[in-house]
């Protein structure tokens, strides 16, 4: 994927989650290790598209294609018996598409493969069951959508979208995991993003989001996402499209580290050659041994600083003579002025009189303004909080000293 192809959510999340491995997969194109769980549901995602197929009835598309389906006058109701509809499998048809569609890429061993074979026959079955007695009304499944949005082009593949009872539309998303939680579909990005791209393909509204977890055969649904929660999104999704045109690839450890088939290419990982280790050995140990100075020195310094301090204030003086120089104590101020508690004298004060979001700088800027009213800014600085600190400077020329040492 080029740096301005079309995001899909996995591009988003591998980014997130170490933009290193976002440039090894997307980018360089490195192929990723084979997973059981990866194979497993695509196995069971592909059974499922030939099993709901001839369920679909298509739904208004905001861009005509050509409707090659069924029409919409066939569409059966929710509730309806599914296994009336025209080109519906028998459980015999629903085995042998799952044979002819098993993958055995991943697997560890045939025992591993065996158990998660039966896993998805009885998953499959019961799926089956349930299905004839409370059918879906699917308008798609495995929907490839593309959408842009604020100028960022995505693209993602819907499991299952379905007609809500009152016209709407409900996204389906299949999951294969031991579990899932009522968490997850509160706050998943995958779910918020196929909102907004079927609402920017169809003209129907998304009513509802859920998480099918084919194993129980619970369906875990939401209302749709409202516009504080897809700000939040697009404001992630544009922080990875803003990072991938910088080219920051950058990696980023942490647990996904764990599962990561590049570690061998990862400098967070990759070992020194040979022929380089004995001199960065050594230059790693130098280095550590000036660290260790440093902090000494460093203590060392502050204590010989506190000392000055106490001493040049019990003979009441600034100035104190070495061998070679003369160290001149200084005195900085600074205020802190909490902006909940200044915030609103100053919007008394402001013509606008409106709430104003206050910062520490803007705040520095309106005491400062020759414009503010000394009275109000009186006011304002009784709320600040002042902090003191004095330092020593070295002068080393007789004139006024500049740098700061302590």
């Amino acid at each position: 994927m080029a740096t301005g192809a079309a995001l899909s959510h996995s591009a988003v999340r591998t980014y997130s989650e170490c933009p290193l491995r976002y440039r090894f997969l997307y980018i360089d194109r490195l192929p990723e290790a084979p997973r059981p769980y990866f194979s497993f549901g695509r196995t069971i995602h592909a059974v499922l598209e030939e099993l709901l197929r001839p369920l679909v009835i298509p739904s208004e598309r905001r861009a005509g294609t050509g409707v090659s389906q069924r029409t919409l006058d066939e569409w059966s109701k929710p509730g309806s018996n599914a296994a009336t509809s025209p080109g519906l499998m028998t459980v015999p048809d629903l085995e042998r598409t799952y044979e002819r569609l098993w993958s055995s890429e991943g697997y560890g061993s045939p025992e591993e493969e065996s158990r998660y074979r039966s896993l998805g026959s009885d998953m499959l079955r019961r799926y089956y069951a349930e299905l004839l007695r409370s059918p879906p009304a699917p308008v798609a499944v495995e929907e490839h959508l593309e959408a842009t949005w604020e100028g960022i082009p995505l693209h993602g593949y819907i499991d299952r979208l379905d007609r809500t009872p009152d016209g709407g539309l409900e996204i389906v998303d299949y999951k294969t995991s031991r579990e899932i939680s009522g968490e997850e579909v509160r706050t998943s990005d995958q779910l918020s993003l196929y909102q907004v791209l079927v609402e920017q393909n169809y003209a129907r509204p998304v009513e509802r989001l859920t998480l099918y977890h084919l194993r129980s055969l619970t369906p875990l649904a939401v209302p749709r996402r409202d516009a504080e929660a897809l700000d939040g999104l697009l404001e992630r999704v544009a922080g990875v499209r803003d990072g991938i045109r910088a080219k920051d690839f950058e990696p980023t450890p942490g647990r996904v580290c764990q599962r990561c088939e590049f570690k061998s290419l990862c400098p967070e990982f990759r070992n020194v050659p040979e022929t380089d280790r004995k001199r960065l050995s050594t230059l790693v140990d130098r280095f550590l041994s000036l660290r260790e100075q440093e902090l000494k020195v460093e203590d060392e310094l502050r204590a010989a600083a506190e000392t000055l301090h106490r001493e040049a204030e019990r003979l009441a003086v600034h100035r104190l003579p070495g061998s070679r120089y003369v160290l001149v104590r200084r005195r900085e101020e600074s205020w802190h002025f909490p902006p909940e508690a200044v915030g609103p004298l100053i919007d008394a004060e402001t013509p606008s009189g409106h709430a104003n979001a206050w910062d520490a700088e803007s705040i520095r800027r309106w005491l400062k303004d020759p414009r503010t009213d000394p009275a109000a800014r009186r006011r304002v600085r009784e709320k600040g909080q002042r902090t003191v600190r004095w330092f020593w400077a070295v002068d080393d020329t007789g004139k006024e000293p500049a740098a700061r040492k302590g």
